[in-house]
């Protein structure tokens, strides 16, 4: 399948494949995931595709709303809602879970449901749990609906940053030390799970950052410099995951690299530094969307360092089995070694995020990229592949 028109039904005139962009979700996430899909939104050519935008509010219903991508920015510092930009306040969209049916309605309490047409493609932009995770993508495999992006296994490794290290460590890719607090384990020995960290500290040294192990976008990391500080950095996480993951200081500097999947296999962009945030501790979400401390694109490596991170990046998206898109993050570290510390599989996606940034250096303008991601998934098939 491709952009030519598509035929509706036998006689009828031939349509454009339908683009369901699909936004916000149940995840801390949320608004971040609104600002992205304003920008794939802006971006698709509406000579080659009909959009249809669903935004899923923050307690699970998939709503209808309008194509104004102009209202799905941060301003003064807030954030976005599916909320405000639903169309109805009672109104959901039903997706059927029926492979030979991908026709999405609009019911209302009271009122006939209303075909919306068939959707031919999802373009999911959703970030964290319930949407990034392996969730979504699961359902699509059911209904059968071609989407943007990795597939369930991929996206639940690279939401979990536990097992998305134990997948690197089996492939041999580099990670640094990292301990993980299970919820199990700290509702039944609290004071041992706080005294295994403290024995972290104590074998690769303060600061220490802790996270929530299943969510992205820098929500809920804190840099602990010292025990005094150790049960509000775990609070913190823990509000937005019960399991946590303990990480060790990495002293160098911070490099990204995105990995794009061609009809021909995946290919890696010119990479980016992060710059130390002169104004925030480390790169937290403050400095990345709110303040939007600039990256360096390219990345001023030599030659060599370059095709090594290149190569990693697209060691790492096979490692996971991913598709489609995935931006790399690595430390170079002081002795000259690139270490892995995460992929994500549906990373920030605005014109000034990284991914995009990095792949406009390689040659890849913003609206192509959404293009060949739209395109990559109308030829993928779901089901086992």
């Amino acid at each position: 399948m491709s952009t030519e028109n598509l035929p509706q039904s036998p006689g009828q005139t031939p349509r454009k494949p339908r683009v369901a962009v699909v936004f916000g979700g149940r995840s801390s996430e949320h608004g971040i995931s609104i600002v992205t899909a304003g920008a794939v939104l802006r971006a698709i050519d509406r000579t080659q595709y009909d959009v249809l935008p669903i935004g899923i509010t923050q307690d699970g219903r998939w709503a209808l709303t309008a194509d104004e991508p102009e209202r799905m920015a941060i301003v003064d510092r807030r954030q976005p809602s599916v909320e405000q930009l639903a169309e109805s306040g009672e109104g959901g969209v039903i997706l059927p879970v029926d492979p030979s049916n991908r026709e999405v309605v609009y019911s209302e309490p009271g009122s006939v449901p209303k075909a919306l047409g068939e959707v031919d493609v999802v373009f999911p932009v959703l970030h964290g749990p319930y949407g990034e995770d392996g969730t979504l993508q699961g359902l699509l495999e059911l209904s059968g609906v071609p989407y943007v992006g990795s597939g369930v296994l991929a996206s639940a490794v690279g939401q979990d940053k536990e097992y998305m290290k134990r997948v690197f460590t089996s492939f041999g890719l580099p990670v640094g030390p990292y301990m993980v607090i299970r919820p199990r384990e700290w509702e039944l020995d609290e004071t041992g799970a706080r005294r295994r960290i403290v024995d972290f500290a104590g074998e690769h040294g303060w600061p220490l950052f802790v996270k929530p192990a299943r969510a992205g976008s820098s929500i809920g990391i804190t840099k602990v410099d010292d025990l005094g500080g150790l049960d509000e950095a775990i609070a913190a996480a823990q509000h937005h995951d019960p399991k946590i993951i303990v990480e060790a200081l990495l002293r160098g500097r911070e490099i990204e690299c995105g990995v794009l999947e061609f009809e021909d296999g995946p290919c890696a962009s010119v990479p980016a530094e992060i710059p130390p945030a002169q104004s925030h501790d480390f790169y937290d979400f403050e400095a990345k969307y709110i303040d939007a401390a600039p990256g360096i694109v390219p990345a001023p490596l030599t030659d060599e360092q370059t095709a090594e991170v290149q190569r990693l990046a697209v060691a790492a998206f096979d490692a996971a089995s991913c598709e489609g898109l995935v931006r790399a993050d690595f430390f170079l570290t002081e002795d000259g070694e690139f270490v892995i510390n995460e992929i994500n599989t549906m990373p920030g996606f605005t014109p000034i995020s990284m991914y995009p940034r990095m792949w406009q250096e390689s040659g890849v303008s913003y609206p192509e990229l959404v293009d060949r991601l739209v395109q990559a998934a109308l030829r993928r098939s779901t089901g086992l592949r």
